[in-house]
């Protein structure tokens, strides 16, 4: 009886074992991850926004309602990328994730000049070849380098009421993520 209860223990042990990891793996194998969410909305270097638009299903779902979001593919490979959104909102932040989802840089309103968005993203290579002599209409922007080919380009903006709802609407709209030649 003793080795009944000791074989049924341990095959409950290993089967939650086996469970916690098919979870955990799910989404390196889900075919309906942000990044081919946004492949069906858009294409490379267009910044989309994540939010429902007229009564249609969100391409993300926002998990904060006071946050209205847009996105960009990127392909390094192709070269550097730079990304920019005019205007004045209460608050913004970004963060730059793989292809696989995996956070590589965050940063908010408070770290860039002036409150302005205005950032490169660029691989440790094109870094080298950029720090050789900095363009001048590049001095004021963030320079972050992400070890990676393909990713995303994530803007979040704060909408503290509803009378903020066009300026953020129009902040995020007016966002551009291209690719640049230097």
């Amino acid at each position: 009886m003793r080795k009944l209860l000791h074989a049924i223990l341990l095959g409950l042990l290993g089967a939650g074992i086996v469970h916690v990891i098919v979870l955990l793996l799910v989404p390196e194998f889900s075919e309906r991850d942000a990044w081919s969410r946004l492949a069906m909305a858009s294409d490379l270097y267009r910044m989309t926004k994540l939010d429902a638009e007229a009564g249609g299903a969100p391409v993300v779902k926002s998990v904060d309602p006071l946050f209205y979001a847009a996105a960009c593919r990127f392909d390094l490979s192709e070269g550097m990328v730079r990304v920019k959104a005019p205007g004045n909102v209460p608050f913004w932040s970004v963060s730059v994730y793989d292809r696989s989802g995996h956070n590589i840089y965050s940063f908010n309103d408070h770290s860039a000049t002036g409150r302005v968005l205005d950032t490169i993203v660029l691989t440790p290579a094109q870094m080298i070849e950029i720090r050789k002599g900095v363009p001048e209409e590049l001095q004021g922007a963030i320079f972050v380098e992400a070890p990676i080919d393909e990713g995303m380009f994530v803007i979040r903006s704060f909408v503290p009421d509803d009378s903020w709802k066009p300026v953020v609407s129009r902040f995020l709209e007016q966002g551009s993520c291209e690719l640049q030649d230097y």
